[in-house]
This record gives structure tokens, C-alpha cells and sequence, in this order.
């Protein structure tokens, strides 16, 4: 099984934030504290190294302490992007990528991953969650990565491909359930406007 040692952690902040009017989503704050930084703060102790992928306000993020790298990719081209430019700066076997916006995310979400993706000899471990209409879905951007996918992430977002699941599909891939009793039912709920970036503080 993958040790935390061999793991990179990656803060996926380089969207548009569009839904939140165009804010910098991972700088909105969350508890008094940037959205970013608290997922950083709450991935470090699941990780050996951590990195933040952002495409603006690039100084506030390296304010945090961790390296920061913009998508190697023009346009902001997707979560895929963000993978991309992590698997080309990843120095460990594995890297887990984790969106800015989940602030509750679980806080063994990296061990239970990395236990899925040794158990089934997989090279992708991806996170599943219920949502709200009871059904189990996959969280594509909650993701364990084999660093040497990097080759065919490559081939695929050369070739135009922009969604997740069409290049997970390509891999084995180990889909995790979040929903054993004592999970937090509200883990996976993102943050796509302020108002639910309030909601969420107030849980």
C-alpha cells in the first residue's frame, strides 16, 4: 500500500471560480481562513509533500507555503489541466489531487484511496459520495494517481480530451465509498456560490 510518504498532494484552485462571479474561489475565506489554506492545512497531515495548481493571484497562494504552479495548459482547460501540470511536477510514486472548494472533505480520505488502490492493483483510486438524491456518484477530482499516467494524460489532453471520467476510463480505476456509517454525509459538498460557501460554514 502507497504510504503517505509516497504521496504528493495537490489543491486544484485553478479555476475561473465563473459560478462565484468570477472571485478567486481558493481565496475566499472559509472560517476565517482562505478556502486554499484550509485545504491544504487539512490535506498535509494525509501526504508526504503538498501543491497547489492556481492560474491568478499567484503571490497570495505561495503566501501558504506550499509550491505553487499554473496549468500547463492555455484556457483554463479543466481539473484535467490541473492533474496534468501536478503528474509533471509530482517527485513521488503517487499523487492525490483534492478541489479547493470542499472544505469538509474527509480527513482519511488519502489512506482509504491509497488501501483501494493496492487491494485492487489499481492506478487510479477515485472517490465516491451519496448525494443528496440518495444515489452513490463518483467525485472525479478526488483522485489517486500513478505518477507515471503521466504519459497518457499527455496523449489524451493533446488530442482535445478535456473530461475526467472519459480518461479514467482508460485505467484501472478503484471507485471508493465514502458512505459507511460515522461518514459525514456532507464531506463532498462543494462550494459553487458564496451563499453555499456560507451554508457550509455554518455547519
Amino acid at each position: 500500500m502507497p504510504e503517505s510518504s509516497d504521496i504528493t498532494g495537490l489543491v486544484l484552485a485553478g479555476g475561473r471560480g465563473s459560478r462565484m462571479g468570477g472571485v478567486d474561489k481558493g481565496l475566499q475565506n472559509f472560517n476565517g481562513i482562505a478556502l486554499a489554506l484550509h485545504t491544504l492545512m487539512r490535506l498535509q497531515p494525509q501526504v508526504g509533500e503538498l501543491m497547489v495548481n492556481a492560474n491568478r493571484n499567484l503571490a497570495a497562494y505561495e503566501a501558504f507555503g506550499a509550491p505553487v504552479w499554473p496549468d500547463v495548459l492555455a484556457d483554463y482547460a479543466g481539473p484535467l489541466a490541473g492533474f496534468l501540470t501536478g503528474l509533471e511536477r509530482c517527485e513521488t510514486q503517487w499523487l492525490v489531487t483534492v478541489p479547493c472548494d470542499t472544505p469538509l472533505f474527509p480527513q482519511d480520505l488519502v489512506a482509504r484511496l491509497a488501501q483501494a488502490a493496492a487491494k485492487d492493483d489499481a492506478e487510479i483510486a477515485m472517490a465516491a459520495a451519496r448525494e443528496e438524491d440518495g444515489q452513490l456518484r463518483p467525485q472525479p477530482v478526488f483522485c489517486l494517481l500513478r505518477v507515471d499516467l503521466l504519459e497518457s494524460l499527455v496523449r489524451f489532453t493533446h488530442g482535445g480530451g478535456r473530461k475526467i471520467d472519459a480518461w479514467t476510463a482508460q485505467h484501472r480505476t478503484a471507485l471508493v465509498p465514502f458512505d459507511a456509517p460515522g461518514d459525514d454525509p456532507r464531506a463532498f459538498f462543494n462550494a459553487n456560490t458564496l451563499a453555499e460557501l456560507h451554508q457550509l460554514e455554518q455547519r
